[in-house]
């Protein structure tokens, strides 16, 4: 049996077989660029020898630069999806399965750093003077990262006062620019959530109900608190009871939510935070399972840059200690201070577990909610005529439209 790669139209390895044109392995993956770009400063020097672990420090770099391109393309991809106001089924797993992606991204960038820590803090010393001002602060992709994801510009640690901006040239500063006007993956997935079906005040009004659910059991709590006659548990009792109406009211009264906005300690929309708050309310109905997918990955996302910026900080610190970092920054410090939740995107969903309330008083969907949540891709016309006569056709719009 002959070899089915092998036949007459990818046998040939050009149309003229001529050595000079064929596509091989290294000319597909242009080689010569990549593996010709490792150029060592300290080559440079006056003896002209290379810094052995210079090359080591250089690879290691280009291999994060070449990832973080990959994870920039999967995330246009990602939000060209959020970018429709339908989102079909498919595209959702699409979504999740690129978010993945990333996040295997991202842990392989941080399994670079034991690479990178084999190298002492003596052997990094004896180069690092080449780098003159060069900085892994002015990498222009991990900004465009951050930028593309929604990292919050108003929380940002500004080094030396400056804004990062100022560390790039003026073709990078202008492309920094362009990623600033466009919507961030944060915003998408903002204005998706704001459309969750069932948030709507005259259709299921889900908001409402959890409301009038939480108002039951706070009160609830009170009674109890009030009734108890053992001396000894019941100022816990009241305690809980107090703690808990605080807890919920901060997401219950929009005026103290809005003022968490102002103090950037939440960042979803109120509408939108509704819309999310039911996704992880009612994650078991069939419809809410891959939205609450979702946002389970994103959190993860969030989790694993986190992890990026920390391992980052950690092997400075091994490095240089103290010392400031290439371009001016305080170094380490800075580093780690980039490491707390001002720097995560999705951190509202992380904290939405908070108010999540015990099952047996989860408020029962109705059957035309539940009706809709089973059906993905549906028409009106796909309803049984006598089902939609007594529904309202602008809530099934809403449904359709919604995801």
């Amino acid at each position: 049996m002959s070899c089915p790669f092998m036949n007459k139209k990818c046998g040939k390895i050009s149309e003229d077989n001529k050595e000079e044109n064929w596509l091989t392995y290294g000319r597909y993956l242009h080689l010569d660029k990549i593996l010709g770009s490792q150029q060592c400063q300290s080559a440079n020097a006056e003896n002209g020898t290379i810094v052995h672990d210079e090359m080591l420090f250089v690879i290691t770099h280009q291999a994060f630069e070449l990832w973080f391109k990959q994870i920039l393309f999967e995330m246009k991809s990602i939000s060209e999806i959020f970018r429709v106001e339908r989102i079909e089924e498919r595209n959702m797993l699409l979504v999740i399965s690129r978010l993945n992606r990333i996040i295997e991204i991202v842990k392989l960038l941080n399994s670079q750093f034991s690479v990178l820590e084999t190298m002492t803090a003596r052997e990094f010393y004896d180069f690092r003077s080449y780098l003159q001002d060069a900085s892994g602060f002015q990498s222009l992709q991990f900004r465009l990262i951050e930028i593309r994801l929604g990292v919050n510009e108003e929380t940002r640690i500004l080094p030396k006062g400056k804004h990062y901006a100022e560390s790039f040239i003026a073709e990078d500063k202008k492309e920094l620019e362009v990623a600033h006007e466009d919507s961030s993956l944060f915003d998408l997935v903002n204005k998706w959530l704001e459309r969750t079906p069932g948030t709507e005040s005259d259709g299921f009004n889900f908001f409402g109900k959890f409301r009038s659910t939480v108002g039951s059991m706070v009160e609830a709590m009170r009674v109890e608190a009030n009734e108890c006659k053992d001396t000894t548990r019941k100022p816990s009792l009241l305690q809980t009871h107090e703690s808990t109406k605080k807890l919920f009211s901060s997401v219950l009264d929009e005026d103290e939510y809005n003022k968490a906005r102002r103090r950037h300690d939440r960042r979803l929309t109120y509408k939108a935070m509704q819309g999310a708050l039911m996704i992880f309310t009612y994650n078991e109905e069939p419809r809410f399972h891959v939205p609450y997918q979702i946002l389970q990955t994103l959190m993860d996302l969030d989790s694993h840059f986190s992890k990026f910026r920390f391992n980052h900080a950690c092997m400075v610190q091994k490095m240089i200690g103290s010392s400031s970092g290439t371009y001016g920054s305080s170094g380490y410090q800075y580093l780690r201070s980039t490491c707390g939740d001002r720097y995560k995107v999705f951190v509202d969903f992380s904290k939405l577990s908070s108010y999540l309330i015990p099952r047996e008083r989860i408020p029962p969907l109705t059957k035309l909610i539940e009706k809709s949540l089973l059906i993905h891709d549906f028409e009106t016309s796909s309803f049984d005529s006598n089902y939609v006569s007594n529904c309202s056709l602008n809530f099934l719009s809403r449904c359709r439209t919604s995801f």
